[in-house]
């Protein structure tokens, strides 16, 4: 069953994959085609929808350190887990802490940040060869960032806020698949999943000025990046003094300049901030919220 939302004006289809209107089993989600194309990987990124939380974590909500009930976010992640196929016993769990920390995830850490306790800290990315364990990073603006090596069949997934983007952690990330599984970045399907767009991301000079710093080649990239319609800069300066950013370009140009052809790297055009009711945004909320999730995983 699919449902239809709007999303920024336009309809955007979300999936209920083999799900019935009464089954509450299944969630809705939201995918890329291009990694749905490569037909060795199974992924998703959830919505506010299909859960049993309440108040303000209604109703997906993945965070176990945001205050709400327990039991309520055991039954979300049992949720995603029967849509993503698998179980929750298969799903690892980042530890985000805006780092570029980037850990190689086996089958000796399943079920950790669900089902076990984390016997890690500081990681905002996981990289993994090995079919069958459900990568999970999240997010309330940051910006996913999901990678497929074709080749040698290993996957990415990364949390990327701004200070992630400035520490380029999608490039650590490849660099990281590259020592453990021979990555190259020609052979990547990339995915820049939902996340605050840059008309509503405002920032303080400061935070510009690192931009500016950090991708001075900002000129070389923007003429390609712009023809995707998501922007024309990297960020603009306003009467008040504060600038805002895109985040979406950053990421883009980041695994631009590591060799990932502009071909295989898709953008999303969904913001969360716009998008409130429908996913999670820590800025539109003022911090009352829960967190979604990115789910990325070789199919078994």
């Amino acid at each position: 069953m699919n449902i239809n939302w709007k999303i920024k004006g336009k309809e955007q289809t979300l999936i209920f994959e083999n799900a019935q209107e009464d089954d509450e089993s299944l969630i809705p989600y939201l995918v890329f085609p291009g990694l749905e194309q490569t037909g060795i990987v199974k992924h998703l990124f959830t919505t506010r929808l299909g859960g049993v939380s309440g108040g303000e974590f209604t109703s997906l909500n993945l965070s176990y350190t945001r205050g709400d009930d327990k039991a309520c976010v055991d039954e979300n992640y049992r949720r995603v887990a029967a849509t993503l196929g698998c179980k929750v016993e298969d799903i690892v769990c980042s530890d985000q802490t805006h780092t570029a920390n980037v850990r190689r995830v086996t089958a000796a850490d399943k079920g950790k940040g669900v089902v076990l306790p984390r016997d890690y800290t500081d990681v905002d990315g996981l990289i993994t060869n090995e079919r069958g364990i459900a990568l999970a990073t999240f997010y309330a603006d940051c910006v996913p960032l999901y990678m497929v090596d074709t080749a040698n069949k290993a996957i990415g997934l990364s949390h990327s806020g701004w200070r992630g983007t400035v520490q380029r952690i999608g490039a650590v990330t490849l660099e990281e698949m590259a020592k453990a599984y021979g990555t190259k970045p020609c052979d990547v399907r990339v995915a820049i999943g939902p996340s605050i767009c840059q008309d509503c991301y405002e920032v303080s000079e400061d935070v510009a000025q690192e931009f500016d710093k950090a991708f001075m080649n900002a000129a070389d990239y923007i003429e390609e990046f712009s023809k995707r319609g998501l922007g024309d800069s990297l960020f603009y300066e306003k009467p008040n003094g504060k600038y805002q950013l895109n985040l979406w370009f950053a990421n883009y140009m980041v695994f631009r300049e590591a060799g990932v052809p502009d071909a295989q790297i898709e953008i999303t055009d969904v913001c969360t901030c716009c998008n409130s009711e429908l996913l999670f945004s820590h800025r539109a909320s003022h911090g009352r919220r829960g967190n979604l999730g990115a789910f990325l995983m070789l199919d078994k």
